[in-house]
């Protein structure tokens, strides 16, 4: 079945001229029927051609199209890829955490290519100018549905999807890799059977043949890493000798690098033919790595690929391996997920791996399958060969894994309290009937209905019944006579910032309560529950202890410790190396939550407060000091810029306005930034106290009643003005603030002196209070 006679109008957007026996057993399903679809089938049997169907079908309507990948890696692929839809005039846009959203090319998109994450984001904030383009979408594809069953990703992508159908009932068509239960999928999105398939291996265009290998476990976890090493190089090396390419799976980033560096020296030992050293062409192109281990280890035949790689490096370590100019690579998993690198033999060297946030974890079931289904190059191979290396206790589960695939089962009972208060507060929820008809959009409803022993199905209603009166016990939620149900601010908070239900209410606490400092800032985040499961290794305590020594850490333990460690070396720019490894991710988790403390304490405490925990957060992020840091505040200066700045005498934006564009470049800015970033400066508070007559003497017993004039000559901003006497707090209020004038009342008190003090802060920028003082004397 061509391709052009199919579709004519859509041809040029498919990389092949004729569909294959998969293809054309759903084909009818997605061009001619109007419910929703749900297939099942193996890796590289062709399943991308079924989103695009389903995108032509919409886009023959008229239609938008959204399609949500499992990785921002692979948004960006289908970027690339779909050039061949631009070319036919379609819009395709992505929309990632890490693009600064255009509302207009959202809009006029015809296909968006979002992760669940943002998906996620969007579905909640439809209501906005920004994300109402979300409520256009005709079809939603779903590329890798099992990731349904993946920890916490897993219900994100639940609830999104069960939103996003309330929303604008899209039509659903729903992808995966073999799946035993894919009728339970079916039932969650009303696909019927005409609409359902289950593609057997049959349908994998290269036999695979899966096993499982085990090695001797020792007492050094380094030297495990060498033994699996070896054990997969001998599992690689036949099929590398016949030039069929192996692809190994390994735990991290750096793990790559020294795999690749030893296996290199290992297949020379071994004299296995590799390499295109006396390519000179291949020897030519290889100058353009930006990576120099990388660009020695390509002319071996060995490569390795991480996230962590630029761009131009990764594309062309694809295209080598590809080509087969690369016989071994080493890769982590997110390969799996994302490009299409088909090898013969496919070896997951590492079954565990070591996280930032929870410590050492198992693989997941779903990624060592979508490991192994990499093995076979189509065209090249009549059988791929994949292998599970792992210690002999484990061995049996992989085994099962292998013989018996993976059900996919729903994670939503996990972080039920959160996403349930998330939908009141977004007010998709409004009454105690709602919750019950929002439970049954769900496949934890489902799979708990199809599955009622390992669930409890029978209690699943009760179950919810009791989070919603936790939400309420705890302040979340408030149920009405009528019952009615309504989010408080607190529950609205917790769901704007995406918060552990249980940080939230800690948050709330430190902001409520007496008093908050720097220490109480840093040690409360240190104590979230995002970082429950975050441990100090054996090597990490002694760098822990020399960050922390003199600073105190309260009570805080072990991983809470590693956190708060990992934050305070963090405001000064010196994390030790020990720590480097997990404090990006620790770093970047610790900003959201900064950033979500600040917003409580701007709701629930006062304008002082929020502006503490807004220059905490700005020192973490650049690592400068408390002096500087209001010169972050100016958008274009980072640590550097801000470092540069505050040796040349400059500590405020007022500071950066008043120099001039001169100053600036003789403080060794370049003109054009020195230009750019006075005009950034010139918008934000530069703040004036003027106390006028205010008296220096008062008589005891007497009254004064005087006006303090309060400037900003920025651009007006939210800010918080406090007035207190001896200490004491007279006069608190927040304002826009452009011009004002306070009244102070000056008394003769009992005490021989009056230290008068008008404090100024902006709470929603990283800038250090501006503070003014008069002493009266009273006789």
């Amino acid at each position: 079945m061509q391709v052009a006679e199919v579709l004519p109008r859509f041809a040029e957007a498919f990389p092949f001229d004729s569909f294959n026996e998969m293809q054309r057993e759903a084909l009818p399903a997605l061009l001619d029927g109007e419910t929703n679809v749900v297939a099942s089938a193996p890796t590289a049997s062709g399943k991308t051609a079924l989103a695009e169907l389903a995108i032509c079908r919409t886009l023959s309507e008229g239609g938008t199209a959204l399609f949500i990948a499992p990785m921002r890696a692979l948004t960006n692929e289908k970027e690339a890829e779909w050039d061949r839809f631009e070319e036919l005039g379609y819009s395709v846009y992505v929309v990632t955490g890490e693009r600064e959203l255009n509302p207009r090319r959202a809009e006029r998109a015809d296909i968006l290519v979002m992760t669940p994450e943002k998906a996620d984001s969007a579905t909640r904030k439809h209501d906005s100018p920004q994300y109402r383009f979300i409520t256009d979408v005709d079809c939603c594809v779903i590329d890798e549905v099992h990731l349904l069953d993946s920890d916490r990703r897993g219900a994100v992508l639940e609830v999104t999807i069960s939103r996003l159908r309330r929303l604008c009932e899209p039509r659903v068509v729903a992808l995966s890799a073999t799946m035993p239960n894919v009728e339970d999928v079916a039932a969650w999105l009303d696909a019927d059977p005409e609409g359902t398939f289950d593609f057997g291996e049959e349908y994998r265009p290269v036999k695979l043949h899966a096993g499982v290998e085990t090695y001797s476990h020792g007492e050094n976890a380094f030297a495990d890493k060498y033994r699996r090493l070896y054990r997969a190089l001998d599992l690689a090396e036949p099929h590398v000798r016949e030039e069929g390419q192996a692809l190994v799976f390994v735990s991290s980033r750096q793990d790559t690098v020294r795999a690749a560096e030893k296996a290199r020296d290992e297949l020379a030992k071994r004299d296995v033919p590799m390499g295109a050293r006396g390519d000179y062409d291949f020897h030519t192109e290889s100058q353009q790595l930006q990576n120099d281990t990388l660009r020695k280890s390509v002319l071996d035949g060995v490569a390795f690929h991480h996230a962590g790689l630029s761009k131009n490096d990764k594309d062309l370590v694809e295209a080598w391996f590809k080509e087969g100019l690369i016989g071994l690579l080493f890769s982590t998993s997110t390969l799996a997920w994302g490009v299409n690198l088909p090898a013969r033999c496919v070896v997951i060297r590492d079954t565990k791996y070591h996280d930032p946030l929870e410590g050492e974890v198992d693989m997941s079931p779903l990624d060592v399958l979508q490991m192994l289904g990499r093995a076979g190059r189509p065209g090249y191979d009549s059988v791929g060969y994949g292998w599970v290396v792992c210690d002999r206790a484990d061995a049996d589960t992989y085994r099962r894994l292998l013989r018996e695939g993976k059900e996919i089962e729903s994670r939503l009972e996990e972080d039920l309290d959160a996403h349930l208060n998330a939908e009141i507060a977004l007010g998709t929820i409004g009454g105690l009937e709602d919750v019950m008809a929002w439970l049954e959009t769900t496949f934890y409803y489902v799979r708990a209905e199809r599955a009622p022993e390992r669930y409890g199905f029978t209690e699943v209603r009760q179950r919810v019944r009791e989070v919603l009166d936790g939400l309420v016990a705890d302040g979340f939620v408030e149920l009405g006579e009528d019952l009615s149900i309504e989010a408080t601010p607190l529950g609205v908070l917790a769901s704007k910032f995406y918060l552990r239900l249980s940080t939230a209410k800690r948050f709330h606490d430190l902001a409520t309560g007496e008093g908050i400092d720097l220490s109480g800032v840093l040690e409360t985040v240190a104590r979230s529950a995002e970082f429950d499961s975050v441990s100090a290794r054996q090597a990490e305590r002694d760098a822990v202890r020399s960050v922390l020594v003199g600073r105190g850490a309260g009570d805080l333990e072990g991983g809470e410790r590693k956190v708060l460690a990992i934050l305070r070396a963090s405001m000064s720019g010196t994390v030790p190396s020990e720590l480097q490894s997990d404090a990006w991710v620790i770093k970047q988790n610790a900003l959201r939550l900064l950033a979500a403390l600040g917003a409580f304490c701007e709701r629930f405490a006062d304008p002082h407060a929020a502006n503490l925990v807004t220059r905490v957060e700005a020192r973490v992020e650049t690592g400068v000091s408390e002096g500087a840091v209001g010169l972050t505040a100016i958008d274009g200066v980072g640590p550097g810029r801000a470092r540069r700045l505050a040796k040349a005498g400059f500590a405020t934006p007022g500071d950066v306005r008043e120099a001039g564009v001169e100053a600036l470049v003789g403080a060794g800015l370049g003109e054009g930034v020195a230009e750019r970033i006075h005009e950034q400066a010139t918008a934000l508070p530069a703040t004036s106290i003027d106390w006028g007559a205010f008296p220096e003497t008062v008589v005891r017993g007497e009254n004064d009643l005087c006006e303090v004039r309060i400037e900003n000559r920025g651009d007006p901003a939210p800010a918080g003005v406090r007035v207190t006497v001896n200490g004491v707090e007279m006069t608190a209020s927040a304002t826009s603030l452009g011009e004002t004038t306070v009244p102070v009342p000056v008394f003769g008190a009992d005490e021989e002196h009056l230290e008068y003090r008008v404090e100024v802060v902006y709470p929603t920028l990283p800038v250090n209070p501006v503070e003014s003082t008069r002493e009266v004397r009273v006789a």
